[in-house]
């Protein structure tokens, strides 16, 4: 009898757990089965029981240009409970043909689920929807990336600058911006000017009114002539669009749609420089300006004197040569050391570069420094143009003399140093006779004095020791204290965060601030080391999945753009949950 209920019991365990597997979908849906190279793509894979773990595939033959977003849904009917979970990607196809979406993954009730591949054909590009309800055509119409080139025919190591500005239409938010494909210069001397913020300003295209931001400043000096290229630079953009749906309160509703945009490729034509350029010429293009000083005109024989030849303007500074120094014989000369202080601004280099070379004079007399030729080409005159130094004297007031100063001046340099005449009593401060006293060794060796010397430095580098050692405990202390006092303020800040759902900027300090204290106690990052490199740097040094570095610094990011452009509360409980999501992926990791 207790063997039939135990049968009893266990086949009903069995149905039931069953039953439960059987009522577990984790599936994948596509927007649209067959698309354009040049329209993107909405996945959503949608489970019906909350699960742990989620591993997306990994898209080969398309990039990811949005997500993963992920959303929530819980309904009630006729007491019925109704739960559906998403997690949503945007991805745009890198080839034509057919490509398939691989298996995601997902831990439910300690089970591993999978979805079915699915296939999705595409075509070549294909002519965008002119619908104006329609989302993606209302993004293609107020969404431009152009990069403006300050000059498409300079010269030869002439500067020029490129600047990138992201034009949209007021009536469009901007909420996340990443960059994909940076732009490669090639046959270029490239400088990157940083910009501190993202501001908004106003600006005209093709005739209309727009926002736009500066999104990067480049300044280029080519180093060959002929037609170069620059190559384009691919945004990664989130925009929320209106429509014409409104909520309960009578507020408009937003879809958020992912966009690459880029702006395409340009070409600059190089002009080489002038024929017969002087044989002194460096390869200095701009406008510049040469001095020569020094830091005595009056000394002695064997002291020591600085002289500076300085090139100084506004050109490619870093790119050529200072001319070399000339200088008498009987003026000894060493190395110069090279001093750089170039500035780049959107204009170009502009500052000095200088030579100073040490010099000492052998013999008495007056030794000249000829001027010194600068030669460089101006972009402006369209010529070379010659510059010169002034003529510097240096007067030496005591000294050996040197027998090329007389009648005698036209022998060679060998038989002017071999004819120096030794003057009376110059070796007179080297003593030949030390006053030397002898000590009495008895008086001291073995002495009380001669144990305490001994002992000194013993006790001194035993006291070093302990004092090295008690500071190294108390600095253990205080990093014990601050990680602690960190994860306090981090989970602190992460529940501000979520009471500020409905305020974007207190949301956004709120979540920042429980992001930088989470990498303080867990990575030990202080707030002058709390850069995007130095984070990736220290997350792969403790073995932290790329993904959960990547959506991590997304998250930073967001918070950055967010003090510049308005953002949906999609984006933000989107910005909430991953948060959540990641700090829990990284903390497990550690």
């Amino acid at each position: 009898m207790k063997i039939k209920i135990i049968f009893i019991l266990f086949l009903t365990h069995y149905i039931n757990s069953y039953s439960q597997d059987q009522g577990i979908s984790f599936i994948t849906e596509v927007s649209k089965k067959s698309l354009g190279v040049n329209e993107n793509l909405r996945i959503d894979f949608k489970m019906n029981k909350d699960g742990d773990n989620f591993q997306s595939p990994n898209f080969e033959g398309f990039r990811v240009v949005g997500g993963p977003n992920q959303s929530v849904s819980n309904t009630w009917i006729n007491g019925k409970r109704t739960f559906s979970k998403v997690y949503s990607y945007f991805v745009t196809p890198l080839k034509t043909g057919s490509l398939t979406i691989g298996q995601a993954t997902i831990e439910i009730d300690n089970k591993i689920y999978k979805t079915i591949p699915v296939k999705v054909t595409v075509s070549e590009s294909v002519s965008s929807n002119k619908n104006p309800n329609d989302a993606s055509y209302v993004v293609n119409e107020n969404l431009h990336l152009v990069a403006e080139v300050s000059n498409r025919n300079p010269y030869l190591n002439q500067g020029f600058s490129v600047v990138y500005k992201l034009y949209f239409s007021p009536q469009i938010n901007v909420t996340n911006v990443g960059e994909i494909d940076s732009p490669e210069f090639n046959d270029f001397w490239s400088h990157n000017i940083k910009i501190p913020r993202l501001q908004i300003e106003r600006g005209t295209y093709k005739g209309d009114s727009y926002n736009y931001v500066v999104w990067k400043k480049i300044v280029l000096y080519p180093q060959k002539s002929g037609k170069l290229n620059i190559l384009p630079m691919s945004l990664d953009v989130s925009v929320d669009v209106p429509t014409n749906k409104r909520d309960f309160f009578g507020n408009r509703i937003y879809t958020q749609v992912p966009k690459t945009v880029t702006a395409g490729k340009r070409e600059i034509n190089v002009l080489d420089l002038p024929a017969g350029a002087p044989e002194n010429f460096s390869g200095a293009v701009g406008d510049f300006d040469i001095e020569l000083t020094s830091t005595k005109k009056e000394l002695n024989a064997s002291e020591s004197l600085q002289v500076t030849l300085k090139v100084q303007g506004e050109g490619n500074l870093k790119l050529f040569s200072i001319p070399n120094l000339d200088t008498p014989n009987s003026l000894e000369k060493y190395d110069p050391e090279y001093k750089e202080n170039v500035k780049t601004n959107i204009k170009g280099m502009y500052g000095n570069i200088s030579d100073t070379y040490t010099l000492v004079p052998q013999f008495k007399g007056k030794y000249p420094i000829n001027p010194v030729e600068f030669i460089y080409f101006n972009p402006i005159s369209k010529s070379y143009e010659s510059i010169f130094t002034n003529e510097i004297f240096i007067n030496v007031l005591d000294g050996p003399t040197s027998f090329s100063q007389d009648n005698s001046s036209l022998k060679s340099a060998n038989n002017t140093l071999n004819n120096i005449s030794s003057s009376k009593g110059q070796f007179k401060f080297l003593k030949t006779k030390p006053n030397l006293i002898l000590l009495d060794s008895k008086n001291f060796i073995y002495s009380t004095i001669f144990y305490v010397l001994i002992l000194i430095p013993i006790a001194i580098i035993l006291i070093v020791l302990l004092f090295i050692k008690s500071k190294k405990t108390l600095t253990l202390d205080d990093n014990s204290f601050k990680v602690r006092r960190a994860n306090k303020l981090a989970k602190k800040y992460l529940s501000e965060a979520k009471i500020n759902l409905s305020k974007k900027d207190n949301f956004y300090i709120s979540l920042e601030k429980a992001l930088h204290n989470f990498l303080k106690s867990k990575l030990s990052i202080e707030t002058s080391d709390y850069t995007k490199e130095k984070i990736i740097g220290l997350m792969n040094e403790k073995n932290i999945q790329n993904e959960s570095i990547k959506s991590f610094i997304n998250l930073i990011e967001n918070c950055e753009y967010a003090r510049y452009t308005p953002a949906s509360n999609v984006a933000i409980n989107n910005d909430y949950e991953n948060a959540v999501k990641v700090i829990s992926e990284i903390d497990k990791q550690i």
